[in-house]
């Protein structure tokens, strides 16, 4: 166990029953902190609140975070239990990875409708909660892919840009009331969900592409997370922290995602 940095907060994370989002929950209860699971997956949410079982410091919630009433009510059931929020880590998305023109309009309000809709929904109703405290911090989950264009992201991608933005408005608003908003941009993370979706190849361009020359672990998310919600972070505000091993420094496309769409093949630009 890490020592703690405060101890005894409240934290909320959607989408915290895998993945990144799972490695942010042990973050907090590794620092002697309670916590608020949001997630649309019940089954996969069943299971780790039974891993966890800690039923006194951990509180598993079924939650659609774009759904205005779904979120209001794990607000409200959130204060039933504890009475406050000191912490919300908006890490709950989705994405659908397709060339832009082959994207329907269905893809993507979905995807919109979870990474952004859903960050803006619970910044509302447990920014409220903050402000009525005069005192929180929020940490949204955007993504290198919300800094830098990339092949086969027009929802995923866009969807973290404007996550980034909403970072800064909820920054210079709530700032006034002591609440502190962020953002992390995770370059590859070495997730399930990577390893099911990344090809050889992919993986490939990306040790190549990295300077660090590796995929960063959910652990390495969760420790600049849970510094972003401590008191040693007590000034930084409105600020999107690339955490990509060098990736975004590097700008530099990759191939097989090029190769994949067609998008190397390139007119004149004449039209």
């Amino acid at each position: 166990m890490t020592n703690a940095i405060t101890e005894n907060r409240i934290a909320v994370v959607t989408g915290g029953a895998r993945g990144i989002g799972l490695a942010i929950v042990h973050w907090f209860l590794a620092n002697g902190d309670n916590v608020a699971i949001l997630d649309i997956d019940r089954d996969t949410l069943a299971g780790t609140e039974a891993a966890l079982a800690q039923p006194e410091r951990v509180l598993a919630l079924h939650c659609d975070v774009s759904q205005p009433d779904a979120v209001s009510a794990a607000a409200a059931a959130v204060m039933a239990k504890w009475g406050r929020v000191d912490a919300l880590v908006n890490n709950a998305g989705v994405a659908v990875f397709k060339p832009a023109l082959e994207t329907s309009f269905a893809e993507w309000r979905y995807v919109l409708g979870t990474n952004l809709d859903g960050a803006f929904l619970c910044s509302q109703a447990f920014g409220a909660i903050m402000k009525a405290q005069k005192r929180g911090a929020i940490v949204n989950i955007a993504s290198i892919s919300g800094l830098r264009a990339s092949t086969l992201r027009v929802a995923y991608g866009t969807s973290k840009a404007a996550i980034i933005h909403l970072t800064k408005q909820y920054a210079v608003e709530l700032g006034n009331f002591g609440i502190r908003v962020n953002a992390i941009c995770p370059g590859p993370v070495e997730t399930e969900m990577a390893k099911l979706v990344h090809s050889v190849a992919i993986r490939s361009d990306y040790y190549d592409t990295v300077p660090l020359g590796r995929y960063g672990a959910t652990e390495e998310m969760a420790n600049l997370v849970g510094f972003l919600c401590s008191k040693n972070a007590s000034y930084i505000n409105g600020q999107a922290i690339a955490n990509d091993g060098g990736f975004d420094a590097a700008g530099v496309g990759l191939p097989t995602f090029r190769r994949e769409s067609g998008l190397n093949q390139i007119g004149d630009g004449a039209g």
